[in-house]
């Protein structure tokens, strides 16, 4: 039988038999390419349109899952940077926790509000919550001045809860004293006692037991040694009453000034203060026959801090007229 154009193949067609671009979309069937048709593994991402996969054609309806591996790694969302060179990952919890739950964001933003859920799941944004009102403040420290040795500081505030941590914050190292006992006198006042050998200035923090707290806002406790008496207490002398007494030195160290605070010193003689030493000079003029004057002074240093100390002077006078003996 004779035959128009290229005569059938007495077997099978195979690709060699096909000329390359020759099957068109249009001489394929429809539902003709079946899955048994399609080799494993054999379609690559570039051959997928732009958007062809789509809900419709996954499980993902209505959700997606992102599955372990089945060992150790649990499952995850990355978001990559533009570049791909950086990521923030989403994971969730490991299979020891036994959790199952579901994140349900927001319908609405909230601009400086914070995501919290209600236990369920459900999450929504809320205000930051202060405590102003619960807030302890501190008002005064008496004294605000104090020696290296053990010292009760009286603090005087509101909203002190019994009984809180004290501590003194070293203004130039930062470091930290806390108090060695603390006396709760009321929601208003307590008593700190503290022991600082490090002379300088701290700021005093109070932290009640439900963890608010706070500091004063500048170095309000001072710590600095009281001055220091160089000059004995008691007696400065005994002086001919109509004669000078000369100068007489009254030394401290760290004082700054001195004052006669008892007493007074005897008329005649004149008092000076100074910086680390006070002065006494001159004739006294109140006695005639034998006497003692006594009277305090009282250095101060440049913190106000005060030492106090007694003294006396003694006047005799020479023996006037005779005696006969027979």
């Amino acid at each position: 039988m004779g035959y128009i154009g290229t005569p059938p193949a007495s077997a099978a067609l195979t690709s060699a038999d096909l000329e390359d671009g020759i099957v068109t979309a249009a001489k394929i069937a429809t539902d003709a390419v079946e899955t048994v048709k399609v080799k494993d593994l054999n379609i690559s991402t570039g051959k997928l349109a732009a958007d062809a996969v789509t809900n419709a054609k996954t499980e993902f309806t209505p959700g997606l899952t992102i599955k372990g591996d089945g060992a150790s790694a649990d499952g995850k969302i990355t978001l990559n940077c533009s570049q791909n060179s950086h990521g923030v990952s989403i994971a969730g919890p490991p299979h020891s926790a036994g959790q199952s739950y579901t994140l349900t964001l927001p319908q609405s933003i909230t601009n400086n509000y914070y995501l919290k859920t209600d236990g369920s799941g459900n999450l929504s944004f809320a205000a930051v919550e202060t405590y102003t009102d619960d807030l302890p403040t501190i008002a005064s420290l008496t004294p605000s001045v104090i020696p290296n040795d053990a010292t009760a500081v009286v603090i005087a505030g509101t909203n002190f809860v019994s009984i809180p941590v004290v501590e003194a914050i070293n203004s130039s190292t930062g470091a930290i004293t806390v108090a060695t006992s603390v006396t709760f006198t009321s929601a208003t006042s307590i008593t700190a006692t503290f022991t600082l050998p490090t002379d300088g200035t701290y700021y005093v923090r109070v932290e009640n037991n439900n963890g608010l707290a706070v500091r004063t806002s500048t170095a309000a406790l001072t710590v600095s040694d009281d001055p220091a008496w160089v000059t004995a207490a008691g007696s400065l002398g005994s002086f001919e009453g109509t004669s000078s007494v000369g100068t007489i030195n009254l030394v401290a160290t760290d004082a700054v000034s001195f004052a006669v605070t008892t007493g007074a010193v005897t008329a005649g003689l004149t008092f000076t203060t100074g910086v680390g030493t006070a002065t006494i000079t001159g004739t006294q003029t109140a006695h005639t026959s034998a006497a003692t004057d006594s009277f305090s002074v009282t250095a101060t240093d440049a913190e106000g801090q005060t030492a106090v100390r007694a003294f006396t002077i003694t006047y005799s006078f020479g023996a006037t007229g005779g005696a006969g003996f027979c």
